[in-house]
């Protein structure tokens, strides 16, 4: 005998199951990771740089690269590695990646033996060679994929060191340091905003966490009330992320999250953490690193969901191996690189990969059950 059961009970029942479904996992806070050596072989170590969809960047060595660092592009695998080391330099390094775009820095004969700020597509040999004229030194931190943040020092700044915006070529750079400030860095960009940090008399030669427009005259000071210094290294959308410390978090280092003037920020150190700082945000979520008695006071990678109580520790989802760790991205589809140091004292980037909550597969596994007793009624 064929049961029939209302249209109006199967709606019932498929809620009923997904307010229960829902609610368990929330209750349970469960998040969970894949870690993924990206290690190659031949490499004794390496380090990230930044993520952007499924391309991580960063640099290593070891004997496959003579003992030099060289600038490295992954796809989600160690075996995936690009050698981004252009010919002439004798080591570079990547710190940051978005689109088809890799940016960070390298030296050799090519460059005269100074750092010098690059920019690749891809390749070894697409490589664009940023040092304005006037600078001995350079260095890229991120990109947006057309824009490129860093800073450079050299004569024609009297010495000393200024965050600086590219679009594209040496010739395009930008000056973005404000007056007031002797010295500042620029680290990541997204929009048409930049983050970095500078000091000089204006900020009693304190570091203060800078947001910027474009310009070296559009800068807001993200310093908050209660703190002796500060400094912003990622940016995604309105939001903005870094660390600082002062009589408001006890003279401990904590990391910070702000949206766009000093007194939005918020404090994400977490309870059990004696210090903490966040290095990038993909616009809803952060990651950094933090230590204190709950991590035995080593370094563990953190991920945040916009508060200090709401975070995930990383470090759980590596093996044994692994002693310490800290994430320096965060891709918008979730994934997190970083990098974990071994028992011998080597580090290994490392990209975690969030697993799909069992919420999402108890959904989907309602939604074809829905599906088939539909049918059955019909």
């Amino acid at each position: 005998m064929k049961m029939k059961i209302s249209h109006q009970k199967l709606v019932t029942i498929f809620f009923t199951v997904i307010v229960l479904a829902v609610g368990t996992v929330g209750q349970a806070g469960l998040v969970s990771y894949i870690a993924i050596d990206l290690n190659p072989s031949g490499f004794v170590s390496s380090a990230p740089g930044g993520i952007s969809g499924t391309q991580q960047v960063g640099c290593g060595s070891g004997s496959a690269t003579g003992g030099n660092s060289h600038a490295l592009l992954w796809n989600g695998s160690a075996a995936s590695y690009i050698d981004l080391n252009p010919s002439g330099f004798v080591s570079s390094a990547a710190a940051g990646i978005s689109g088809t775009q890799q940016v960070g820095g390298g030296s050799g004969s090519a460059t005269g033996g100074n750092q010098h700020a690059v920019f690749w597509n891809g390749s070894s040999a697409s490589y664009v060679d940023l040092n304005p004229s006037g600078f001995d030194y350079s260095y890229a931190n991120g990109t947006n994929g057309t824009q490129q943040v860093g800073f450079g020092w050299g004569p024609v700044i009297g010495g000393y060191c200024h965050a600086l915006l590219w679009n594209g070529s040496a010739s395009s750079y930008v000056d973005l340091n404000p007056s007031g400030f002797p010295n500042s860095f620029a680290y990541s960009t997204s929009g048409t905003q930049q983050v970095g940090y500078g000091w000089g008399p204006v900020t009693e030669d304190r570091s203060h966490a800078l947001l910027w427009n474009g310009s070296a005259d559009s800068y807001v000071d993200l310093n908050p009330s209660g703190f002796d210094m500060s400094f912003a290294q990622g940016i995604s959308g309105t939001q903005q992320v870094g660390g600082g410390y002062g009589s408001a978090t006890g003279g401990n280092h904590h990391a910070l999250l702000w949206n766009g003037s000093a007194d939005s920020y918020v404090d994400l150190n977490p309870s059990g953490f004696t210090a903490s700082c966040a290095n990038s945000t993909n616009g809803t979520q952060q990651v950094g690193y933090g230590w204190g008695p709950v991590t035995g006071d080593y370094d563990h990678a953190v991920l945040w969901n916009g508060s200090a109580d709401n975070c995930v520790d990383l470090q759980q989802f590596l093996s044994s191996d692994f002693i310490s760790s800290q994430a320096f991205g965060i891709a918008g589809n979730g994934d997190i690189v970083g990098y974990a140091r071994d028992s011998s004292g080597y580090n290994h980037a490392i990209l975690w990969e969030p697993v799909p909550e069992p919420a999402s597969a108890i959904l989907m596994g309602m939604g074809c059950l829905f599906a088939r007793l539909r049918r059955r009624q019909n």
